[in-house]
């Protein structure tokens, strides 16, 4: 009986495993290794040729000038060496060959593929707009608009995939999923629908809640993956390649305001808070509160809160800990390559890279970049932040100073025009350009979309736009987020920011009248503790406890906060 070996599950579970536990990959293991005697004990080529010399050697009687004799003894060395090299050949393939499986990988799955490629597929049903088709799922549901509720059962198996990769969401269902916590909550998000937010989706609903979805980025859609939600009884309203009129026409059915009236929303960019303030106000009245995810959404709240003008307590996810210290920086740090090599083949050692911005996603960009052994460069408006750009070993300069020479320009900023026309102008030829911010606002787009240039699309979220001078840029997913758009990102991390998300939207809903005030609030240190808490099996990390001691000497509690509000990690 083969050798039993212990390995500890997700939540500490013991799992028997034995030698052998696959007898398919054993045996393939087995036939392998025979293959590889009988090719031990395949003939010599070179005792062949030495063999083959022998028999046709001219004889010690002939003369070594007979004319013909040197022709004689090639021909019959080459008829000698084919009819041995075909004995072999016949010899192989007698051999059975090994079809060992392949393991799946997020980025290679079907229902990815399938996601990717819809945007530009040539099939013309990809190309139209699926606003006017009518989808039912097996249930008879058709309260939903999305690209083609077939792939259902390939976007169930993504989700199937992230939720492996997303602990805390899943202990959230296991530990609160019976108290319903959000029981009577209706939802409305906008954010990216990708198999990590699918999990978040389902997570709302087995806590109790309702909920409607649209798409905060019309290249970040997995079709696959809206098809399964719609399937499980989720409103959906997008698809991956939605014009600007889809776009808000998602929210817009997405918030149903004939049918439904939403309580809580979840934001991602601040868009569908910005239509429903300007198209249906008075829904107001019975929203209980808005969780912000995006540095984009949380400025566009505090201009409406310094204005006077925000009807609703909100809740700022972006400036969490758990938010900026991990999805900002480790998810783009991965991210950032994945986008950039799918998109552009592009070998990244000695190349020159501009990054606009030096918050959490410039780090995680620098960092990865500047492992790849590429000479970045970072531009910076924040002295503190340039001077910790500077530590790390890059060199903080203009954009015009570098402009000329760069070979990638990359904008995570938040901001508006970071690269203008006048930069765009200076290029050099075939510099790549794209965006890691929220919105497509940090690249000028607008002045690009003028007579004299010319915009060439070459391949899904590539586009050339050229001069009349012939020069070019390579312009990735028409300035959006690149990571996205264009590649998928580490479900681990977005597990961390969407358990800070649930979390905000339980507390608002079940907060007593009166605790929050109509602002913008940051959580607790104590949830930021908590949800990182969550995670810490995964790596089967074990913390070490402050003793009664060491509790009184530092004042605090045992069980934390471990650091005040204030606290810069």
């Amino acid at each position: 009986m083969a050798e039993e070996k212990q390995l500890k599950g997700t939540f500490g579970e013991t799992l028997p495993v034995s030698d052998h536990h696959c007898p398919q990959a054993a045996q393939a293991e087995d036939e392998r290794g025979g293959c590889e005697e009988e090719l031990k004990r395949g003939p010599d080529l070179l005792q062949m040729l030495k063999a083959a010399e022998s028999r046709w050697a001219p004889q010690q009687g002939q003369e070594k000038g007979e004319a013909g004799t040197e022709e004689v003894v090639s021909e019959a060395l080459k008829t000698d060496m084919q009819i041995q090299l075909t004995e072999q050949k016949q010899e192989f393939n007698k051999r059975p060959i090994m079809a060992v499986p392949r393991p799946l990988s997020r980025s290679g799955s079907q229902s990815s593929v399938d996601s990717y490629n819809s945007a530009d597929s040539a099939n013309s049903e990809d190309d139209n707009s699926p606003r006017n088709k009518v989808q039912k799922t097996s249930k008879g549901i058709s309260d939903f608009c999305i690209k083609n509720i077939k792939q259902a059962d390939f976007g169930r198996r993504e989700i199937c995939m992230a939720e492996q990769e997303m602990p805390a969401l899943m202990v959230l269902r296991k530990k609160v999923g019976s108290e319903k916590p959000l029981a009577g909550a209706k939802v409305v998000g906008c954010t990216h629908i990708t198999a990590q937010t699918a999990v978040l989706i389902e997570t709302l609903s087995a806590l109790g809640a309702q909920c409607r979805w649209a798409a905060c980025n019309i290249f970040s859609t997995q079709n696959a993956v809206a098809a399964a939600l719609a399937e499980g009884g989720t409103s959906v309203f997008a698809w991956r390649g939605e014009s600007e009129d889809d776009f808000w026409w998602c929210i817009d059915r997405c918030v149903g305001a004939e049918i439904w009236e939403p309580n809580v929303i979840l934001d991602d960019g601040g868009d569908l808070t910005h239509w429903l303030y300007k198209k249906y106000p008075n829904l107001f009245i019975n929203i209980r509160g808005i969780v912000e995810e995006s540095v984009t959404g949380v400025y566009r709240l505090k201009q409406l809160s310094k204005a006077g003008e925000l009807c609703v307590p909100a809740i700022n996810v972006n400036d969490s800990v758990t938010k900026q210290k991990f999805d900002n920086l480790y998810c783009c740090k991965e991210s950032i390559l994945d986008g950039l090599k799918r998109t552009t083949d592009v070998m990244f050692g000695g190349k020159q890279v501009l990054v606009c911005g030096y918050g959490g996603v410039g780090k995680g960009c620098c960092a990865a970049l500047k492992a790849l052994g590429a000479v970045v460069y970072v531009t910076e408006v924040d002295p503190i932040c340039a001077i910790q750009a500077c530590m790390d070993g890059f060199r903080v300069i203009q954009l015009s100073e570098v402009v000329r020479h760069v070979d990638v320009v990359i904008t995570c900023t938040g901001n508006k025009h970071v690269v203008a026309r006048e930069h765009l102008d200076r290029m050099k030829n075939g510099c790549i350009v794209c965006n890691m911010g929220h919105s497509n606002t940090e690249i000028d787009l607008a002045s690009l979309r003028t007579a004299e240039l010319r915009w060439e699309h070459v391949r899904p979220q590539v586009d050339h736009v050229v001069w009349p001078d012939g020069r070019r840029i390579v312009l990735l997913a028409q300035g959006r987020l690149l990571n996205l758009s264009c590649s998928t990102v580490p479900s681990f991390v977005l597990s961390v920011t969407a358990t800070t998300q649930a979390l905000a939207l339980i507390e608002l809903y079940n907060a007593p009248e009166g605790r929050y005030k109509r602002d913008v609030y940051l959580l607790p240190k104590k949830m930021d503790e908590y949800v990182a808490s969550l995670h810490l099996p995964g790596f089967d990390a074990h913390l070490t406890e402050l003793t009664d001691e060491q509790t009184k000497y530092l004042g605090i509690g045992k069980h934390g906060p471990f650091k005040p509000n204030y606290y810069r990690y």
